[in-house]
C-alpha cells in the first residue's frame, strides 16, 4: 500500500479510505475500555494524525507496550470522520508495527516545554519538536522562494568556491584550510613555508562568493550564488554564527537604485511565499514564539521601503533624544539598536540606508564624487535590523586600485578581480542576504542558533 504523508492526509483523506502511515509517536493514551489512542507525526506538518487501536488488532497486548513517545511505527487503518473537536478525521487501525524502539527512561523529549538552550545540546533530536519542525519547513520554503525569485527573472545560478585565497571583506576573520602538519611545525618552531601546502599559498573558507560572482555577472549577465559561508569571528551573541548560508545576486548594468528595487521586491516575495505556503507553521510562531510576527511581516510586505542616506540617519539618531548604549557620530558604523530605532520607533517600517562613509566599507564599493562616501546600501527591517547589505561595485580601474591600497591590501592578490576592470568594465551591483537572518525575521526566533540545523559557534561543533 502506498505511503502518504500526514500533511496530505489531513487535507484530503476521505472516510472509509484505507491508508498506511509511518512516523514517530508523539503520545499514547490507553483507555480502560481496551483500546489506545496514538498521536503520530511524520514531520510533514505541525499536525498529528490520531489513530485508535483496538485490543483485537493482532499482537496488540505485546506491541502496544512498545509504542512509547519517540518510537517509530507503521500503522494501517481505515479513515473515519472524527467526533472530536479540532480534527476532521481519525484512523481506526487494522495493523500496528513498531519499527524502532525509544526507551522512555532515556529518550530526552518525554515532556513538553523544553527550553531552547537545552534543545541546542540535542540538536540531533530537536527537529522532533514542534518549534524546530516548523523552523525546518519555513527555512525550506524560504530557500525554495529564493531560487524561484531569481530563476523567474532569468538569473543564472552559479556555484562559487568554498575554499578561497581572497578575503572579500578584508577583515581577516577567516578559517584557514591547510594540509600542513601544524603540530609538527609548532614543535619545530619554524616559519611556515606555504609553498609546501596543498595550494602553494594560504587558503581559507570563504566569507562571501561575491567577488567570484562578479566574474560571471560581467560575462553571462544576472546571476546569483547561494551557499555556505564562514567567518572566524569570536562572537558569542544571538546574531552570529561561524557557518551560515548566503544568497548573493550580482547584476551588470545595475545602478544603486536598481539594486535597492530588487532587494525590496526580494524580501517581499519571500514573505508572501511563506505566508501563503506555511500558514499553519506561521500561526504557531505567532502564538508560541512572538505574537507580533504576523503583524511585523504584514508591515514589511505592505509598505514601501523608505530610502534614507546614512548622513540623514545619523542626524535623526543624534537629535532623537534617545539614550543609546553606543554613541552615534558620523563615520561610525550603526549598531543594531540604532537600526531598530529607525525601523521600529521613528519610521515604523522598513528602511534602506545608503551612501555610507568610505572608511567603514570594503574596497569594492563604488566611491561617490564627494570623496567621503560610497554607494553602499543596508536594508533594515523591524525587529531584526540589517537583513541585506549591498552596493554598487567600483567599476573604474584607477579608483579600484586606489581603494585597494587605501585599505592596506595587496593589488597582486586581486589581479583577476582587477582584470575585470581592464577588459570591458561596466557598472554593476549586488547584495547579500544571510538565510538565517531571514529565517529569524519570518519566524520570530530570537537566537540565530535556533534557525540553522547544526549551529557552529565558538567552542561548539558537536554534531
Amino acid at each position: 500500500m502506498p505511503l502518504t504523508r500526514i500533511a496530505t492526509l489531513l487535507k484530503t483523506a476521505a472516510p472509509e479510505e484505507s491508508i498506511t502511515v509511518k512516523g514517530w509517536v508523539r503520545t499514547r493514551r490507553d483507555s480502560k475500555s481496551g483500546f489506545s489512542f496514538i498521536e503520530l507525526n511524520d514531520g510533514s506538518c505541525m499536525g498529528n494524525l490520531q489513530f485508535i487501536v483496538d485490543a483485537d488488532v493482532e499482537g496488540y497486548a505485546e506491541t502496544i507496550k512498545q509504542v512509547t513517545t519517540g518510537a517509530s511505527v507503521a500503522i494501517t487503518g481505515i479513515v473515519k470522520e472524527s467526533p472530536g473537536k479540532g480534527q476532521r478525521i481519525e484512523v481506526h487501525a487494522t495493523s500496528l508495527e513498531v519499527i524502532g524502539l525509544a526507551d522512555p527512561a532515556e529518550f530526552p523529549l518525554q515532556k513538553k516545554g523544553h527550553g531552547f538552550e537545552f534543545l541546542r545540546e540535542i540538536a540531533h533530536l530537536r527537529p522532533r519538536t514542534n518549534s524546530f519542525g516548523a523552523v525546518a519547513r519555513v527555512r525550506n520554503c524560504i530557500s525554495r522562494s529564493i531560487h524561484n525569485f531569481f530563476q523567474s527573472r532569468g538569473f543564472l545560478y552559479i556555484n562559487t568556491p568554498i575554499i578561497t585565497t581572497s578575503d572579500c571583506e578584508g577583515a581577516g576573520e577567516m578559517f584557514q584550510v591547510t594540509t600542513l602538519d601544524l603540530a609538527r611545525l609548532a614543535s619545530l618552531q619554524t616559519e611556515i613555508d606555504w609553498k609546501q601546502d596543498f595550494f602553494g599559498k594560504p587558503a581559507s573558507l570563504t566569507v562571501s562568493g561575491q567577488l567570484e560572482a562578479e566574474t560571471y555577472a560581467t560575462s553571462v549577465g544576472d546571476c546569483y550564488t547561494f551557499g555556505p559561508t564562514f567567518r572566524a569571528e569570536n562572537s558569542n551573541t544571538t546574531r552570529h554564527l561561524a557557518e551560515f548560508w548566503m544568497v548573493e545576486p550580482e547584476m551588470p548594468f545595475y545602478e544603486l537604485s536598481d539594486n535597492m528595487d530588487l532587494a525590496e521586491s526580494f524580501i517581499k516575495t519571500m514573505i508572501n511565499d511563506v505566508l501563503k505556503q506555511c500558514p499553519e507553521d506561521m500561526e504557531f510562531f505567532n502564538k508560541r514564539i512572538d505574537r507580533t510576527v504576523l503583524e511585523t511581516l504584514e508591515n514589511i510586505r505592505s509598505n514601501e521601503f523608505i530610502r534614507l542616506t546614512y548622513s540623514d540617519a545619523v542626524d535623526l539618531l543624534t537629535n532623537s533624544g534617545q539614550k543609546f548604549e553606543y554613541p552615534v557620530e558620523w563615520g561610525s558604523d550603526l549598531q543594531s539598536e540604532h537600526e531598530r530605532w529607525l525601523t521600529e520607533e521613528h519610521f515604523k517600517q522598513p528602511v534602506i540606508l545608503h551612501d555610507y562613509p568610505r572608511t567603514i566599507k570594503p574596497f569594492y564599493m563604488r566611491c561617490n564624487d564627494d570623496g567621503k562616501t560610497v554607494r553602499a546600501m543596508d536594508v533594515l527591517v523591524p525587529r531584526v535590523g540589517e537583513i541585506i547589505g549591498g552596493s554598487q561595485r567600483e567599476e573604474r580601474l584607477d579608483v579600484l586600485l586606489s581603494r585597494i591600497e587605501e585599505c592596506g591590501m595587496e593589488p597582486e592578490e586581486y589581479w583577476w578581480y582587477i582584470d575585470l576592470r581592464k577588459f570591458g568594465t561596466v557598472p554593476h551591483s549586488g547584495f547579500g542576504l544571510g538565510l538565517e537572518r531571514a529565517v529569524q525575521l519570518i519566524t520570530g526566533m530570537t537566537n540565530i542558533r535556533d534557525v540553522i540545523p547544526f549551529p557552529r559557534t565558538p567552542n561548539h561543533a558537536e554534531f
